[in-house]
């Protein structure tokens, strides 16, 4: 038997003590789908919901082979299967577990099914082989859904909202993960803290909504003019990180010094088209081994307040 219909042997007579006709309608109105095929492999019986389920009326298939419900993998060994499972007197390896598997609907639709089959002896010198059948279409879009969903959530928990840029709880895990490749590579890794120039009069100015544009701006320009090495996140309000594996502190302050080049050439469009220019200053330092993130953030920050002291709108390196 293949794969597509395993079968468990039924322990006991259909009927019983009870009459037949309350087991045929107990089948007949099952919530799963119910299929009876002979030794031939040819349909005998199907239940309503294995017509819902398949597309097709009971009399289409009575008399039909199973294998045009089935995948062109497994139909094509399928007869022979069953064959060699009737004449051997091996135990099969698939009886009596529920396995996911797919019918071909009527429109040619594979429909993905969980299925449990039985061998259900002989009848009048005859074999026959059922098995219930169940829909999994819901189980896997709400799957699916879920799975969205977290990753949204996900995105969300990492992400600032604004800019998309990631937020310092992930900066700080992409952090500790890039001091734990340099420790065992021995390539060097540097940390930044950059800072809007005089942003709080933009806001009191032009207002937040003009604040929110100029931060978008500057996100973009971060994420386009860094390496695609480089990390660059929002820590909060104007404050930005920088993360810079495999360079030097020279090499990190290069990048740097490109990134506050293009965010004083990138101007944000106020609201009657008249272009606001903006610069931002940079502190770097080097995050050597055993050296703390935030050790090295405080070597940088300190940088950045001389960036400041000496003008603005410049890159001043730690030490």
């Amino acid at each position: 038997m293949t794969d597509a219909l395993p079968v468990i042997p039924l322990a006991a007579p259909l009927a019983g003590t009870l009459p037949a006709v309350l087991f045929s309608r107990l089948l007949e109105d099952s919530l799963d789908a119910v299929v009876i095929i002979d030794e031939h492999c040819r349909i005998c019986y199907i239940n309503g919901a294995m017509q819902s389920l398949s597309g097709y009326a009971s009399g289409e298939l009575l008399g039909q082979t199973l294998n045009g419900l089935l995948p062109d993998a497994v139909a094509a060994q399928h007869d022979r299967m069953v064959i060699d499972y009737i004449r051997s007197s091996r135990t099969s390896s698939v009886l009596g577990k529920i396995r996911e598997f797919a019918i071909r609907h009527r429109n040619a639709q594979m429909i993905p099914i969980e299925m449990k089959a039985m061998d259900l002896g002989m009848v009048d010198g005859v074999r026959y082989f059922g098995a219930f059948l169940l829909d999994v279409r819901a189980r896997r879009e709400l799957a699916e859904k879920n799975a969205s969903l977290l990753a949204q959530l996900e995105q969300q928990a990492l992400h600032d909202a604004l800019t998309s840029l990631p937020n310092r709880r992930a900066y700080e895990a992409q952090a500790e993960q890039a001091m734990a490749r340099a420790a065992r590579s021995g390539g060097p890794l540097a940390v930044g803290v950059a800072d809007l120039d005089h942003f709080k009069k933009i806001n009191d100015r032009y207002g937040h909504a003009v604040g929110d544009a100029v931060l978008r701006t500057v996100a973009q320009v971060l994420r386009d003019t860094a390496r695609i090495t480089d990390l660059a996140a929002r820590l909060g309000g104007e404050e930005f990180g920088l993360l810079f594996p495999d360079a030097t502190l020279a090499q990190a302050h290069g990048v740097a010094e490109r990134i506050r080049a293009a965010i004083a050439n990138t101007p944000t469009l106020l609201p009657d088209g008249t272009p606001l220019q903006v610069t931002m200053s940079i502190g770097v330092a080097a995050l050597p081994p055993g050296v703390t993130l935030d050790a090295a953030m405080s070597e940088a920050d300190k940088a950045l307040y001389a960036a400041k002291h000496q003008g603005r709108n410049q890159v001043a390196s730690a030490g």
